[in-house]
């Protein structure tokens, strides 16, 4: 028997012994591995004239096609017991009386979307609903974020071919700030004639889309931006309006908040919002949990509104993030995998 005869025969044994498929990948490694049988035979070639080269080359080709051949039957049979396996111990018996339906309830990222609104609404604050997919202007450039601004790159998102170079372009939108333009620009325009100019308080809660994924990001996420303007808004309304609001989210009235300096293109000064739970596992430690700012001036323009005359603030949060920290969920895959035995904890 050749040396390539003994290395089929034993290749066949060893997968005939495989009892998993671990093992089956581990007497692989053994015959067409890197440090394999009949790749240090492939190696060796390099020192045969060329016509042994021919003559070696096709019949180790030839006893590679056989190893190959028996590696793939036994995965198949392997994979057909596994089967078999599973069939068995999942079979009905249909003489059993059947399972009644079980009771729905809410999404948790539902429960957390009303209660937001409810919250804000009980504050003076109108809900405004927009498109998901959005155009460049009132995406990016009315919100101080002109093509080619370094902030663009931290919101990758999908973006739509219109086949047509004058088009705008179009993307999925990667916040609800669009919604603040939108709502503004129709406020002015409706009022552009009015004696005193009546307050925008509005949230635009919704889907938000961006390149990202992971335990705590999502492509697909949900998030609710707030707008509110007028004559004399500051930043204590704000701090105000947000403790407000997070106390009564998390039913916490021991919950502390901070203001940290950050940036973002559409509001000037701007801050990162963190609160720190006096209770629950959580308490003592400082979360974060929204971005806010006075609304820069560009913005205001944009909208239609005298920037000299017009002032207030914004904020934006992850509906996602305020629901984990309120039902304690540490991955926010879990909202999104439909696994009824976790989202029935919220019926």
């Amino acid at each position: 028997m050749s040396d390539l005869d003994t290395i089929i025969a034993n290749a066949q044994a060893a997968f005939a012994a495989a009892a998993t498929p671990a093992d089956l990948e581990n007497a692989k490694a053994v015959f067409l591995g890197k440090q394999g049988q009949l790749t240090e035979l492939m190696k060796g070639m390099a020192a045969l004239s060329v016509e042994e080269k021919k003559t070696r080359g096709a019949a180790i080709n030839v006893a590679k096609q056989a190893v190959e051949g028996a590696l793939t039957a036994r995965r198949q049979a392997l994979a057909d017991a596994e089967l078999d396996k599973q069939l068995k111990a999942e079979a009905l018996d249909v003489s059993l009386p059947g399972r009644q339906r079980g009771q729905g309830g809410l999404h948790p990222i539902a429960l957390a979307w009303d209660r937001i609104e409810q919250i804000f609404g009980s504050m003076g604050f109108d809900v405004a609903d927009g498109p998901e997919i959005e155009n460049d202007w009132f995406n990016f450039t009315a919100l101080n974020n002109p093509p080619n601004h370094p902030a663009r790159s931290m919101q990758d998102t999908f973006y739509v071919d219109m086949n047509d170079e004058e088009a705008q372009p179009y993307c999925l939108r990667t916040h609800t700030s669009p919604m603040q333009i939108r709502y503004a620009t129709a406020h002015a325009k409706k009022h552009a004639n009015d004696a005193v100019f009546p307050e925008i308080r509005v949230i635009a809660p919704g889907r938000t889309y961006r390149v990202d994924s992971d335990a705590t990001h999502s492509p697909m996420f949900h998030q609710v931006e707030g707008l509110w303007l007028g004559e004399n808004v500051s930043f204590k309304d704000l701090k105000i309006t947000f403790l407000n609001f997070c106390k009564t989210f998390f039913e916490d009235d021991g919950l502390v908040m901070r203001f940290r300096p950050s940036y973002f293109p559409f509001t000037e000064p701007s801050a990162e919002i963190d609160i720190q739970f006096s209770k629950g596992p959580l308490a003592g430690r400082w979360l974060e949990v929204a971005g806010s700012g006075q609304v820069h001036p560009t913005v205001v323009r944009n909208m239609g509104l005298d920037p000299e005359k017009i002032i207030g603030f914004a904020f934006g949060s992850g509906i996602d993030r305020l629901a984990m920290l309120r039902y304690g969920v540490n991955d926010l895959r879990l909202f999104f995998e439909g696994d009824v035995r976790f989202l029935s904890q919220f019926r």
